[in-house]
């Protein structure tokens, strides 16, 4: 008999392997299967019917704990940050000016990994953060869990949420074999520390295992699987499928023009949405793009309300706000409290679906729109000299310059070029078409039919 446990941390979890058919498929591949929960349970309503359901305490991190982190995740991009500048740039965001106990630990920190960041310090700042939890009693009321689930293989569905280390503490101490799937294209080349070690993992492409044993040197080639994701295993299951008809309905578009779609980034790393949404938005007004719907996806991770002034000031322009309920308030990482909509999943598949172009700031939706072959354009009209938020930065990000060298997007770093690209493209949506495949299978290297099968059995294999 065999027993998994499934750890979701977050909305974009929940999207990824309670929304795919991976949970159905785990069902049938395991005896029994258990989520253990970072988020409220009452979020699995409707949605889970034969697995059991723990929603885990909490966890809340002490300075201890935290201090071992940080001294792990700041020399692992010390240890990496030669000719890389993705992992430099993070390295500069992790300084602190601040006063506060933290601020001056963070400063020690940076002094003492500036001499104490090879491998094998990594390894002692990680067993440090391990002891650490030791006696704290959310971290012992984990391994009551464990212990009464007995499972055979314990898979985390993201591996750089801190509050999962206390849980791979617990896995490790009980000789639990444990397993991660890493959660974005850009998670190992310009971020930080995984939160833990790991027995096995799962992977989206061959790059992307190249980069894990790149970036994670005792990592086995044995112990890592390339399996696709299935963030993006819901465009093909007819369950999430809307017609043409009802896309151009609900969002109330003229079915004689063509469509545009931007989709926002964060306020974090995209704080120049604002000046692309008007650029684009008077170049409609002024006839240098003609017959046009414009629609803009806002980004689920945060409240709109830094666009509402252009609902006001562009009245033809057309708003999906994600239905993203936050399910708890008052978390460490409130966006990850945020859960997606089956509505919101069926919008999204509906927006790549029959959209002509999109148009965004270097984001993953650019991965989104070419699954459908759509036309992309990124924009990045900021820099260092001209005033305006350099997200021209990010096109020296390592998963960023394989975009560019690609050449499956067209990058565009003002008005004229923004101007020229989207009129190319309308006239000729199969512009850039071979390099967009390309780009995907580098990225994201098996079919999109049957993700969450491939990797329930493979799971099934190293439990």
């Amino acid at each position: 008999m065999k027993k998994i446990g499934i750890v979701i941390t977050d909305g974009v979890g929940f999207r990824n392997f309670i929304l795919s058919d991976f949970l159905a498929e785990a069902e049938k591949t395991f005896d029994e299967v258990v989520i253990l929960s970072c988020l409220p349970a009452t979020v699995y309503s409707g949605f889970v019917i034969n697995s059991k359901i723990i929603e885990l305490e909490v966890f809340e991190e002490k300075f201890t704990t935290w201090f071992f982190r940080k001294a792990k995740e700041v020399a692992h991009l010390k240890l990496h940050q030669k000719n890389n500048f993705g992992i430099q740039d993070n390295l500069k965001t992790n300084t602190s000016t601040s006063k506060s106990n933290r601020g001056h630990a963070t400063r020690f920190i940076f002094k003492l990994t500036s001499i104490l960041y090879s491998e094998k310090w990594i390894q002692k700042f990680n067993s440090m953060q391990q002891i650490s939890f030791k006696n704290d009693p959310r971290t012992i009321g984990y391994k009551t869990v464990l212990e009464k689930e007995n499972f055979n293989i314990l898979f985390f569905t993201h591996q750089r949420p801190p509050f999962v280390a206390p849980l791979v503490y617990q896995a490790e101490q009980l000789k639990i074999k444990t397993a991660s799937f890493i959660f974005s294209w850009d998670n190992l080349a310009s971020k930080g520390r995984m939160a833990a070690n790991f027995d096995y993992y799962l992977v989206w492409s061959d790059l992307m295992k190249t980069e894990l044993q790149q970036f994670y040197a005792s990592v086995k080639s044995k112990d890592v699987e390339v399996v696709g994701t299935p963030q993006f295993e819901p465009y093909v299951l007819d369950r999430y499928k809307v017609s043409h008809e009802e896309f151009f309905s609900k969002f109330q578009l003229n079915p004689d023009f063509k469509t545009i779609c931007f989709s926002c980034g964060d306020i974090a790393t995209s704080k120049n949405d604002e000046l692309y949404i008007e650029t684009i938005a008077n170049a409609i007004k002024e006839g240098e793009i003609k017959d046009l719907n414009l629609i803009i996806r806002t980004s689920p991770a945060e409240d709109p309300i830094r666009f509402s002034k252009y609902v006001e000031k562009f009245p033809f322009i057309k708003w999906n706000y994600p239905k993203w309920n936050l399910s708890r308030e008052n978390h460490q990482e409130s966006w990850s409290q945020r859960i997606p909509s089956v509505e919101d999943v069926k919008d999204l598949r509906s927006l790549l679906e029959y959209s002509d172009l999109n148009i965004n700031m270097l984001s993953t939706m650019s991965l989104d729109f070419i699954q459908f072959d759509k036309p992309v354009i990124n924009t990045v009209f900021g820099n260092s000299k001209n005033g305006l938020y350099d997200d021209q930065r990010f096109l020296n990000y390592a998963h960023i310059e394989n975009v560019v060298n690609s050449k499956a997007t067209k990058i565009v770093k003002n008005k004229e070029e923004l101007i020229i690209a989207i009129n190319l493209y309308l006239e000729n949506h199969t512009l850039d078409s071979e390099n967009r495949k390309q780009l995907l299978q580098l990225q994201v290297s098996k079919p999109l039919q049957q993700t969450g099968k491939r990797i329930a059995e493979k799971l099934l294999k190293w439990a």
